[in-house]
């Protein structure tokens, strides 16, 4: 008896070890889980049902590894290879432009779903614009298949983020480096709260007021009698960013020891979600990254000004915080692989490939 509980403790051991492997490897949707941006998405991207290739013959090619000889070792012969490097550029970028890579490696290189999705892994917006700047690669992403290659220590060449902080736009200056920034297509930052909040509006200046401290209440924008418990992202990240420059417009925000952050744009979506929280949290965001790649069923979007973030508001500029994001290159490197492929983002092929991706393009 005593041996046959020795057994079923081991069977439970190792039924629990394989159920971490599996949880450190795969996310909740069965997509590899990496670090950087697919940390924060728990959906598939994958291609639509009516989905269409709009790229034929492009430009632009992975590079070719191809076996040069081999070599003895202990564990036998193993081969190594001469690298015949592509005009595909190497890529980085935020969160929120995940999908997009995928898209352009859908369309330029051929890839499945799965293997499009191993291939674009980005390193979230200050690391891509420190990569960008300092000349370094993306490390998470770009992986090689058999009978394809991009160098690994090839720097970055160009970037899909969101607008640059005050701080990468001084590492630029510092470095010498000018970038060109070029809009590529269009989103909506938004604020988010519970689905219970009875608050579905507010102002400009009511946001203003309550990330400085001056609101604390509900009850002071129509809501119930509750503390505002107010969210905000760590210094640096895309979203703190657009708060600060497209929200704030100069007004301080209250300091992080006297207002709750969230590291990572999911774990703000899921405390403002939380049941505990109940009505009172308040959240920002970007509204593609709650409709396509984290979706939380209790939260919901605020309107500003009265004005709801629809596609057409969008595009008409009448939602108070449209913005856009941006493909961001070195101005030495205009005339190269990156400078073509941003000018492809830019034409109208781009542009319906971004807008198949899901996002709202130019025009």
């Amino acid at each position: 008896m005593k041996r046959k509980n020795i057994f079923v403790l081991c069977i439970f051991i190792v039924a629990i070890f394989m159920i971490f492997l599996n949880k450190t490897n795969k996310n909740e949707k069965g997509i590899p889980d990496k670090t950087g941006s697919w940390a924060q998405i728990n959906q598939n991207v994958q291609r639509s049902s009516d989905w269409q290739q709009f790229v034929k013959d492009s430009e632009f090619k992975l590079g070719e590894r191809r076996v040069k000889g081999s070599w003895n070792t202990p564990s036998g012969k193993e081969d190594y290879y001469e690298i015949k490097f592509g005009t595909y550029p190497s890529l980085d970028g935020s969160t929120v432009s995940i999908p997009m890579a995928v898209e352009f490696s859908r369309q330029h290189l051929g890839f499945s779903d799965e293997d499009s999705n191993d291939f674009a892994s980005f390193s979230t917006t200050h690391y891509a614009y420190e990569n960008l700047i300092l000349r370094k690669p993306n490390t998470l992403g770009m992986i090689r298949t058999t009978n394809t290659f991009l160098d690994e220590y090839h720097p970055v060449d160009l970037i899909i983020v969101t607008e640059p902080s005050d701080e990468e736009i001084n590492l630029a200056k510092e470095k010498n480096v000018e970038m060109i920034i070029e809009p590529v297509c269009y989103d909506a930052f938004v604020f988010i709260t519970h689905k219970d909040n009875t608050v579905d509006n507010l102002t400009i200046e009511q946001i203003q007021k309550i990330y400085s401290g001056e609101i604390t209440n509900w009850k002071d924008v129509g809501g119930n009698n509750q503390e505002i418990k107010a969210y905000q992202r760590e210094q640096n990240s895309g979203s703190q960013t657009a708060m600060e420059n497209l929200v704030m417009k100069g007004i301080p925000m209250l300091p992080p020891n006297m207002i709750k952050i969230a590291e990572g744009m999911g774990m703000l979506v899921d405390v403002v979600g939380e049941y505990e929280n109940s009505q009172a949290s308040i959240g920002y965001t970007y509204k593609y990254y709650i409709d396509t790649l984290y979706k939380n069923e209790n939260i919901k979007v605020l309107k500003v000004n009265g004005v709801s973030p629809e596609n057409e508001n969008l595009k008409n500029k009448t939602y108070p915080f449209t913005t856009n994001y941006y493909g961001v290159i070195r101005k030495e490197d205009e005339q190269n692989t990156a400078g073509k492929f941003l000018k492809w983002m830019l034409s109208p092929e781009g542009q319906k490939c971004i807008e198949q991706a899901g996002y709202i393009p130019l025009n």
